[in-house]
C-alpha cells in the first residue's frame, strides 16, 4: 500500500484562506456599491487581498483587521473611481460606430504643406486641430498678432495657389 505524503501548508496559505474565506465577500459587496461593476469589485477584492497579504500591519484583534481590510477597500475603491482610465473610458455598446472619415482634400493638403513653416504650423493647428489663436500662440511661443498675421499670410497664398488651380 502506497502512502500519500501529505504536506502541511505553510502559513502564508493558511493566511490566505483566512482572509479570503472572512473578507471576500465584505470585500466584493463594498466595492460593488461604490464601483457599480462586478469585474472592477472583482480587481479591487484581489488587490485588497494582496495588500492585507504583503502591508497589512500586526492587527490588535479581529475588530482591528476588519477595518483596515474596509478602509482599504474604500482607498482602493476611490482610487479607481479618479483615475484618469476610469473617466475616459466608455461601456463598449455606448460608444457606437465610428464614422468613415472623410477623404482628404489632396489640393488643399498639398498646398498647405508647401506653405512656409511658420505658417503651416498656425494654419495646422488653428484649422485642423482646432485650437483658439491665443492657444496656437501660447503653444508656438508667439504674440496672438503674430499668429494672427501668419494665418493671413497663409489664407492669402492658398487662395491664389488653389484660385490658379481652378
Amino acid at each position: 500500500m502506497k502512502l500519500l505524503a501529505l504536506r502541511a501548508p505553510d502559513t502564508a496559505e493558511v493566511q490566505a484562506t483566512h482572509l479570503v474565506i472572512t473578507y471576500a465577500d465584505t470585500i466584493l459587496r463594498l466595492s460593488y456599491t461604490y464601483l457599480h461593476s462586478t469585474a472592477d469589485a472583482e480587481d479591487i477584492c484581489q488587490t485588497v487581498l494582496l495588500r492585507a497579504m504583503t502591508q497589512a500591519p500586526a492587527f490588535s484583534n479581529p475588530e482591528h483587521e476588519r477595518a483596515w481590510i474596509i478602509r482599504t477597500t474604500i482607498n482602493a475603491c476611490k482610487d479607481l473611481l479618479k483615475s484618469a482610465a476610469r473617466r475616459t473610458t466608455v461601456a463598449l455598446e455606448a460608444a457606437g460606430e465610428p464614422e468613415a472619415p472623410e477623404p482628404p482634400d489632396t489640393d488643399v493638403i498639398d498646398a498647405v504643406s508647401h506653405l512656409p513653416h511658420d505658417q503651416r504650423e498656425a494654419i495646422h493647428l488653428h484649422y485642423f486641430e482646432g485650437y483658439p489663436i491665443a492657444e496656437v500662440a501660447r503653444m508656438v511661443g508667439v504674440s496672438e498678432v503674430a499668429v494672427t498675421k501668419r494665418l493671413s499670410r497663409a489664407r492669402a497664398t492658398l487662395r491664389t495657389t488653389l484660385g490658379d488651380q481652378s
